[in-house]
């Protein structure tokens, strides 16, 4: 089947397309670019630099602003969906959801609209093993973005190991986040994994801080040929 793959750069949009490509035809990657910080449905920080994320991938991607408004932006997300259709014989969309159901219902809708399949692959896993299975399958990801009880400043830029998960999932059992960042609580973003041909390096980037939440902007990036 062709799919499409709706990206945001983070590990588990990313995961979701490695796990896509093992069956299906990845036609196409979807970004949806939300002007605010609090979109309900979108990932935030460093939606440009999906760009080499989808050249690394030699694969076509269609980018399409969106003001964030809640429920609103649900017409930009069909409009997107509609051009990666009609522009590359889509059939269905993989998604990364891992928990939410308002993103996920509504993804499913706008699907059902246009007569597309939905595809949620890592639906309901446990997020300790999620983020385990990321780790151990190659993949390298850094922490862009936090907005949760039990992370701060310095938590942006770290990268995804397992010292890090067992973090996350004592957080989960302190707070009730989700240790797989889930809903907002945090955002990430991959330097490299299996289906990328070079990875990402990061030449400079930079912190903003409110109070309670933050991200790291990308400042300078480019490809570089991978680590022996």
């Amino acid at each position: 089947m062709k799919v499409g793959i709706l990206f945001s750069g983070g590990k588990d949009s990313v995961y979701a397309t490695y796990l896509a490509k093992k069956d299906h035809d990845v036609s196409c990657l979807i970004t949806l670019n939300p002007s605010r910080q609090d979109s309900y449905m979108f990932h935030f920080p460093n939606l440009r630099w999906t760009s080499l994320q989808a050249g690394t991938m030699h694969m076509p991607q269609i980018m399409v602003p969106t003001a964030g408004e809640k429920e609103v932006e649900l017409q930009d997300l069909s409009k997107a969906l509609r051009m990666a259709k009609d522009e590359y014989s889509m059939e269905g969309v993989f998604t990364g959801a891992l928990a939410s159901v308002y993103q996920k219902s509504r993804v499913e809708r706008v699907c059902a609209e246009l007569g597309l399949q939905s595809f949620s692959p890592l639906w309901q896993i446990d997020p300790r093993v999620h983020l385990l299975n990321i780790i151990n399958d190659g993949f390298e990801a850094i922490i862009t973005g936090v907005a949760a009880l039990g992370l701060d400043e310095d938590w942006l830029g770290r990268r995804l190991d397992a010292a890090m998960v067992e973090e996350l999932v004592e957080l989960q059992s302190k707070y009730g986040m989700h240790a797989a960042l889930e809903g907002g609580e945090g955002e990430t973003f991959v330097l490299d994994c299996p289906i990328f041909e070079e990875r990402i390096e990061i030449a400079s980037s930079r912190k903003h801080w409110d109070r309670m939440s933050g991200y790291l902007e990308i400042l300078e990036a480019g490809l570089v040929p991978k680590r022996d």
